[in-house]
């Protein structure tokens, strides 16, 4: 059971939270609500204070003696703040503390987590944007809103997600943070625990590639994926914090690549093979997290491909791109492992069907691929690209057992890097 502070600001969305927060209870959680005081226009007071069992105030002058605007983000384990509104990002951002959800914010020590929603041209804002990027730098998690019905006639990205899928990816995030609160508390307390390294990447080489190509049709159209880059940023900030020289290779990212990193950037599949096998030559590790097209067309119309006036439908022929980390495993093993890394990790972006399950398919791929580890995870409509959690299976090829782990994107590159490290440490040896 977690203690867990919910914040509900000012938008129509408000009404779908009270189901996540039935969602909590029904797990057996304690649940804070502080609603601002424009939500309470949308559900009142009563429903949050039935809902939760608990007393419900928005203002730092109500229940004074208790210092709820202090204490209540003192014993959180997790902060979710949903719907967060424009207003709710900004204030977030910018420190302020005028009432009691924003001054609770600015004492929290556990994961927070920001679910917003608003009007489209509202989210797309720079100034909106601009907050949700330096609320992530600062280590919380901004879910993206949905893509779907607005409210009136409009529609676009700005939906509250669905209470069941904020449930899973909030959850996902609390149980990251609890998992690494044990492991802190367990290491302090055992006199006799090894203390891991804390740079166990000092003097190594990784390589890294990440983002998603783009396979053009013609001057203003391609094939591509939703590949954000944030999943291959993490792991990249990661390496560089573990000790590593990084490589970093970066096909089409919605954020920026980390200080620090020597970087190459590519396009298509065929020039992000080029740059990763220059990249990876003399490296220790290559982590292949790069979303590659598996085929392009083949053939590019030098201008806009326009309607025809019979309306006929154009045809459109795609051919096989290379595999570039069956590539590269197939060069080193030829080479008896004297250029390419000795350590290859590929990641499987996965969707079950009839024939088979994610974890199946992810076998079948890590066996056909020949690299040492692969990451499995299972992608689709809000899950994984684009947002800021992930739930991974990584995989290796000597029978070591699989590792399972859920968190933020941040968290599953550092448990990345601690399997790969125990992998090198252990071929060191």
């Amino acid at each position: 059971m977690a203690r867990i502070v919910l914040g509900v600001s000012g938008g129509i969305a408000a009404y779908k939270v009270a189901s996540l927060l039935r969602l909590y209870r029904e797990a057996g959680h304690e649940v804070d609500v502080i609603p601002t005081r424009n939500s309470l226009e949308f559900v009142g007071r009563a429903t949050w204070e039935a809902l939760s069992g608990r007393t419900v105030t928005e203002s730092v002058f109500q229940d004074i003696e208790s210092v709820r605007h202090v204490r209540l983000g003192q014993e959180a384990d997790l902060v979710v703040i949903a719907p967060a509104t424009a207003d709710v990002l900004a204030r977030a951002a910018t420190g302020q503390a005028n009432d009691l959800l924003s001054a609770t914010l600015l004492t929290a020590h556990c994961s927070v987590v920001f679910a917003p929603a608003m009007h489209t041209e509202m989210w797309l804002h720079p100034a909106t944007q601009a907050n949700v990027a330096t609320l992530r730098s600062r280590g919380c998690t901004v879910i993206d809103p949905a893509d779907g019905r607005l409210t009136g006639k409009d529609s676009g990205p700005g939906r509250l997600p669905e209470p069941s899928d904020l449930f899973d990816a909030t959850t996902a995030v609390l149980e990251a943070h609890v998992r690494t609160t044990q492991a802190a508390s367990s290491s302090s307390n055992s006199a006799e625990a090894e203390v891991p390294s804390a740079r166990p990447f000092e003097g190594k080489i990784v390589t890294i590639s990440a983002g998603g190509t783009r396979e053009p049709l013609d001057p203003v159209r391609f094939l591509g994926n939703r590949s954000s880059g944030r999943q291959g940023v993490a792991i990249a900030q990661a390496a560089l914090d573990a000790g590593a020289d990084v490589r970093f290779v970066a096909a089409h990212m919605d954020v920026p690549a980390p200080e620090g990193v020597i970087l190459t950037t590519a396009s298509t599949a065929l020039e992000l093979h080029e740059a990763v096998f220059e990249a990876a030559r003399g490296a220790d590790v290559l982590i292949m997290n790069a979303a590659v097209a598996d085929f392009r067309p083949s053939e590019y119309a030098d201008s806009k491909i326009k309607k025809q006036d019979d309306h006929a439908d154009p045809i459109i022929h795609l051919v096989r791109n290379p595999d570039i980390l069956a590539d590269v495993v197939a060069e080193r093993d030829a080479n008896d492992f004297s250029t390419l890394p000795p350590l290859i990790v590929g990641f499987a972006a996965e969707t079950g069907d009839t024939s088979g399950s994610v974890l199946e398919y992810g076998a079948a791929k890590l066996a056909r691929k020949g690299c040492e580890m692969l990451v499995v995870n299972q992608v689709g409509q809000s899950l994984v690209f684009g947002q800021d959690t992930n739930s991974v299976t990584i995989l290796s090829a000597d029978g070591t057992a699989p590792v399972e782990f859920s968190g933020t994107k941040s968290e599953v590159a550092e448990v990345l890097l601690e399997t790969i490290a125990a992998r090198v440490d252990s071929q060191d040896k």
